[in-house]
């Protein structure tokens, strides 16, 4: 074997299942993807020089970066190995800041219905670190969901107004 290094064959009691790490493996290129898709719409608002919701935009990029960073901690802990895949192009354009914050919205239903069905998973297999580790995770999903709604429900009541969308704009550049 020239210039490689075996593969250490991780065992014992802190492992994860096969299933178990197949679909962690799997959040963290969702959660990736996530990041991804964030960005593509950072992108978008920078485009349209509104650059608070470019700024909401990044800001929830890095959190799904660090949440796809959670999910790859933690599955070394247990002693499994991650498997990084390819990552899905987003979209890049819109119709309407409403148009992509629906999109968000949606967005976000999925990622909660995915950590839901790991939540069943490490129920079904009596897993429960990774029980207890994915609760974070529904409480995080619970505040996505709020604050993507939030945005939406505003710029619903904006319509077209331009200064409303201003003003709205200059809050989101406001969020740290």
């Amino acid at each position: 074997m020239t210039g490689q290094t075996p593969a250490i064959e991780r065992k014992g009691p802190n492992m994860l299942s096969k299933k178990m790490l197949d679909a962690l493996n799997e959040q963290i290129n969702a959660e990736m993807y996530s990041s991804y898709l964030y960005l593509s719409m950072a992108t978008h608002f920078e485009d349209d020089n509104l650059k608070g919701f470019a700024n909401w935009m990044h800001k929830q990029a890095k959190e799904e970066w660090a949440h796809a960073m959670r999910f790859y901690e933690y599955i070394n802990d247990r002693m499994g190995r991650v498997t990084l895949k390819g990552i899905d192009t987003p979209p890049n354009s819109w119709a309407s800041p409403v148009a992509l914050f629906e999109e968000v919205c949606k967005h976000e239903a999925h990622v909660t219905a995915l950590i839901n069905n790991l939540v069943n998973m490490a129920l079904d297999e009596k897993d429960h670190a990774t029980n207890a580790m994915l609760q974070w995770f529904v409480t995080e999903q619970v505040e996505e969901e709020a604050s993507a709604g939030e945005v939406l429900d505003t710029l619903k009541k904006i319509k077209d107004s331009p200064n409303g969308l201003f003003m709205l704009d200059h809050k989101l550049g406001q969020r740290e």
